[in-house]
């Protein structure tokens, strides 16, 4: 990894993509949702500061987790402008998603202990079914497209007047 003297304050998107591990494309696109910024020079190229280098490495670890970047960019937005997010920064952010991710790794634990019960049924309607379906309330009654044919014959008769 290559590395950057402390004396330079900003980075070329060269730079910040070779340390930070994050393709130029990447880094593009997350100026262009407010996830990091950039000054442009007299001859119209960015200039990163250092900090960014941090908040790239923030990114992408939410992102890992599966944090949407809207959440990211929200968490990110409470740090102050030009300053490199410190280990009780991320603690703090971090924090709010808990719940969140406790969530996901509960949708996740289920679907890993009931995925042998759904592969191949494409009902998507079983009464038994916590992953398509959790709340059917149908299921019980029948299941699979015969409940698209009740749902129409039951629906009422519009009336053109």
């Amino acid at each position: 990894m290559p590395q950057i003297p402390e004396k330079i304050q900003e980075l070329t998107v060269g730079q910040l993509s070779a340390r930070s591990g994050a393709a130029v494309s990447a880094l593009h696109f997350y100026e262009a949702k407010g996830l990091i910024s950039s000054r442009r020079t007299a001859g119209n190229q960015r200039r990163y500061s250092r900090d960014a280098l941090r908040r790239v490495a923030f990114v992408r670890a939410a992102q890992r987790v599966g944090i949407p970047l809207v959440t990211i960019r929200d968490a990110l937005a409470q740090l102050p402008d030009e300053r490199t997010p410190t280990r009780e920064d991320w603690a703090r952010l971090s924090e709010a998603w808990r719940a969140e991710l406790d969530q996901r790794i509960a949708q996740l634990a289920r679907l890993r202990n009931h995925l042998t019960d759904c592969i191949g049924c494409g009902c998507l309607s079983l009464d038994t079914c916590v992953l398509s379906n959790p709340d059917d309330v149908f299921g019980g009654r029948m299941s699979g497209s015969r409940l698209m044919a009740e749902h129409r014959s039951t629906a009422p008769e519009r009336q053109d007047g």
